[in-house]
């Protein structure tokens, strides 16, 4: 499977994606200025051969749904969709899971020393999963190293004359702790969030509430036996800014994830599989093309014919 590495000469900085397994950057090499470099995300050293699940390592891209439909069914201007298990991803208690292209090939459709740019659309790319969704889509995502950080943006194109719903997260697996010399329950957890949504089999109910004590994490909670999978929302943004944060403090490291504040919710995960934690930043709740037909403001967005949306991610290792 083609791996494509792309690096910084300046900062030594380096990244690798692996195209055909959803245009997935499943490493980052920050290399900081006084000569350290960290691994940031977390993935197997076979990822990239395809010996390991698509979902449980590096940076999944989850369009056009984040996480799940339930059931794998939604209706949309008068029409039934029925997305089937033989078609795209299902979890164990039968709704369909994380979007139609994460496990696919994109296209390359630009390669630079530092930067490179991934194309999918429905139609060209998976055929097959075109007469699932209610119009063809299509998103561009890339990926440039600077200094110690590696940025992503993205565009979700509508290239028909139907009007396209959407959604779209990024599910990130980062490393904890973030120096082979620490320990991961030396680590604190930030995430700006102050409500997190109810979740029935990890389907939200359509209300919010206050996370309990030990998964509040807008102020900072240690590792340390954290559990957690759980949608915030009410994000806490500073000049448009969200930010979330991991800190190593016996490392002398931080990793913040930064992305602008039409990101409006951040699903957090700690995998049982690894020591890491997704910060999932998602521009609509789970199961939204459902909950905003019940009347729930999930963020759905919707694309007139010949629109575009565009959003930034940012990764980046600091020095504290």
């Amino acid at each position: 499977m083609p791996v494509i590495e792309i690096a910084n000469s300046d900062s030594g900085s380096s990244a690798r994606i692996a195209a055909d397994r959803g245009f997935n950057c499943f490493q980052f090499l920050a290399r900081l200025s006084d000569g350290r470099t960290v691994d940031v995300l977390s993935a197997t050293d076979d990822f990239a051969g395809g010996a390991q699940l698509c979902t449980h390592y590096g940076n999944p891209l989850l369009f056009p749904y984040p996480n799940r439909i339930k059931s794998g069914s939604f209706s949309w201007e008068g029409k039934s969709y029925q997305l089937t298990p033989d078609k795209v991803l299902f979890d164990p208690t039968g709704n369909a899971i994380h979007g139609l292209c994460l496990d696919r090939p994109w296209r390359v459709i630009e390669h630079t020393a530092n930067k490179v740019i991934g194309a999918f659309r429905l139609s060209i790319d998976a055929p097959d999963r075109l007469a699932l969704w209610p119009a063809d889509a299509e998103i561009q995502v890339s990926y440039e190293v600077t200094g110690a950080s590696l940025r992503s943006v993205i565009r979700v194109l509508n290239p028909t004359d139907r009007n396209l719903p959407w959604g779209f997260g990024t599910h990130a697996y980062f490393r904890v702790p973030l120096s082979a010399t620490t320990e991961a329950a030396q680590c604190t957890l930030t995430v700006p969030a102050r409500r997190i949504w109810d979740l029935d089999e990890c389907l939200p109910t359509g209300k919010k509430k206050d996370p309990a004590p030990d998964v509040r994490l807008d102020r900072g909670r240690s590792f340390d036996g954290l559990k957690v999978d759980d949608i915030y929302s009410d994000v806490i943004a500073e000049n448009g800014i969200v930010t979330c944060r991991i800190t190593d403090p016996a490392a002398g490291l931080a990793v913040e994830q930064r992305c602008s504040d039409t990101f409006r919710e951040l699903v957090v995960f700690t995998p049982p599989w690894s020591s890491s934690v997704c910060m999932e930043p998602y521009t609509c709740v789970t199961d939204a093309i459902n909950l905003e037909q019940q009347g729930v403001d999930a963020g759905l967005r919707v694309l007139a014919p010949g629109e575009q949306w565009t959003g930034w991610i940012d990764i980046e290792a600091i020095p504290i």
